[in-house]
């Protein structure tokens, strides 16, 4: 692994400019799928691409604090977290929790309705464009991180993994309902990205108490 101590100033100054233009493109790439997830979630009344829509917009959140950490980081790669990069870790803690005990509280609603989508295939392609998208982030913010010998951008990339759960959850609970046309699996799915966006929320605070957390670990 190529460390600092090997790089150039130039290098090291390129490097930390290619991981905060992906921390820009994340923030982009999350708006757009945020929009598009909401807005057909809601036409189509899937819960699950409605709640995974409103997970992306709450990584946008996450991501500005990311975009913020890299500027500090580049400054003074030891230094410890700002104000800022901690309010943001708090909201984005805890707008994670209120989207869990949302979707947790629609299902329950749904489930007693016997409320089910007209479609989840809209599900479908987001779900497959948001798996590539996002692996293809971890793989370069990895590759970055790595080159820079920077523990906190190596651990952004492991988090952005959940990303990539959530849209498996949303891709196999698509799939299924369109085959199966049974409500409770759009339930299901939204179920599981709950799990997920309670995860994140835990570990968001986690971080902001300057706690490791498994997203850190390499």
């Amino acid at each position: 692994m190529q460390t600092t101590a090997a790089l150039s100033p130039a290098d090291q100054k390129r490097l930390y400019l290619y991981a905060f233009l992906l921390s820009l493109f994340t923030i982009a790439a999350n708006l757009v799928e945020g929009s598009a997830s909401t807005f057909l979630g809601f036409r189509d009344e899937t819960l699950a691409l409605f709640g995974f829509g409103v997970d992306s917009f709450i990584e946008v959140i996450s991501a500005v604090g990311i975009a913020a950490m890299i500027l500090r980081i580049r400054r003074n790669p030891h230094g410890p977290r700002d104000r800022f990069e901690i309010a943001a870790l708090r909201v984005t803690g805890a707008s994670f929790y209120l989207l869990t005990a949302g979707l947790i509280a629609t299902v329950v609603i749904n489930t007693a309705l016997g409320a089910r989508p007209t479609t989840t295939l809209w599900g479908l392609v987001i779900s497959l464009i948001s798996i590539s998208v996002m692996t293809l982030l971890v793989y370069l913010k990895l590759n970055v991180g790595r080159r820079l010998n920077s523990d906190p951008i190596i651990a952004d990339a492991h988090c952005t993994r959940a990303c990539i759960y959530m849209s498996v959850v949303l891709l196999l609970a698509s799939l299924v309902y369109q085959f199966t046309r049974v409500g409770f699996i759009d339930s299901l799915g939204a179920l599981g990205i709950a799990y997920f966006s309670f995860q994140e929320g835990r570990e968001a605070f986690e971080k902001a108490a300057g706690k490791e957390t498994c997203c850190e670990l390499d």
